[in-house]
């Protein structure tokens, strides 16, 4: 089963110590060699971004950076995981990496499945 990893954060934070960085490294290299990982990569911040939001029946366009906007996607990873107890931990061992790395850090790591093609994910 395939997950989408985030890291959400707060954007004004989006420092983090080289501890943190070479943890990183080596716990993404360890995942790319038991074939956990799949891609995944570090996003720029919010004042690149546009986004497209329909409400109401009407296109609403919006660049960046969003006043609004207190935690944004920083990070994201797809991992693969025969269980989901495996996309757990993994999750928790990314909040743990963060904690030990970068003690003063917050923000929220999310694992979410993908549905597959010959899937359809219910309540969506």
């Amino acid at each position: 089963m395939r997950y989408l990893c985030f890291v959400k954060m707060d954007e004004t934070d989006a420092h983090p110590p080289k501890a943190l960085m070479d943890a990183m490294g080596e716990h993404v290299g360890e995942a790319i060699a038991n074939g956990m990982f799949v891609d995944g990569g570090g996003l720029y911040g919010k004042a690149e971004a546009v986004e497209f939001r329909v409400r109401a029946g009407n296109l609403t366009v919006t660049d960046g950076p969003y006043a609004e906007a207190k935690e944004v996607i920083g990070g994201w990873s797809i991992c693969s995981f025969a269980t989901e107890e495996e996309a757990r931990a993994e999750g928790q061992k990314m909040a743990e990496l963060h904690m030990t790395h970068w003690p003063e850090w917050e923000g929220a790591i999310e694992i979410r499945r993908i549905a597959e093609a010959d899937e359809a994910p219910e309540g969506v």
